[in-house]
């Protein structure tokens, strides 16, 4: 049986819906419960950034020689909370952690902030049907398509 999405047009009662959701409410739970033991019991805590992200490597190389490297999340798993220093290490772009070997901050750099699509903070154009819907008149260099 397919797991249907929520607002789906399908055949799916209101029940069989509720159960597959609940379902996998349970997969997450137990999958981040798999995660939470694993970093415990294999884990090193190399460091946290500012917005309270934890990140582990490996005790031993990975099958391939090197050495495993994850983040445990403060909030929301979000892959653009992971500040540009701790996404070089993350992907072996750096051997020492930004704990180790403090970061070169440019005076051009901006602060780290995550991706705001979805969100009430996320850019919307001008003619944005969120923002009115109401756009700038074309200027007199456009001319409209037709067929011929």
């Amino acid at each position: 049986m397919p797991v249907p999405y929520y607002g789906a047009s399908s055949d799916f009662s209101r029940t069989e819906l509720l159960i597959a959701m609940a379902k996998l409410s349970l997969h997450n739970v137990f999958y981040n419960f798999y995660i939470r033991v694993l970093t415990w019991r294999r884990g090193i805590l190399v460091g946290s950034d500012e917005l309270g992200n934890q990140y582990y490597r490996a005790a031993k190389p990975g099958q391939w020689g090197r050495e495993p490297r994850w983040v445990l999340y403060a909030n929301e798993d979000e892959a653009s909370m992971v500040p540009a220093e701790w996404h070089g290490w993350l992907h072996h772009r750096i051997a020492e952690p930004p704990t180790v070997v403090a970061p070169v901050h440019r005076a051009w750099q901006k602060p780290h902030i995550p991706n705001k699509t979805g969100t009430e903070a996320a850019y919307r154009p001008p003619g944005h049907t969120l923002e009115g819907g109401h756009r700038a008149r074309a200027t007199g260099d456009y001319q409209a398509w037709t067929p011929s």
